[in-house]
């Protein structure tokens, strides 16, 4: 029963992950991490490394 439900929270904490990428990048915002991602005035993809 115990790996059912941590199975069942690994399977949420994912899934929450993968819905907040998706809606961040539907936004566009190339950088999720960077906390100027929004207002980043570089045009190329790869400025925020």
């Amino acid at each position: 029963m115990a790996d059912i439900i941590t199975l069942a929270v690994i399977v949420l904490l994912l899934g929450l992950a993968i819905r907040y990428i998706y809606r961040e990048k539907k936004r566009g915002i190339r950088c999720i991490g960077c906390p100027m991602s929004a207002d980043c005035k570089k045009k190329d993809k790869d400025s925020c490394k």
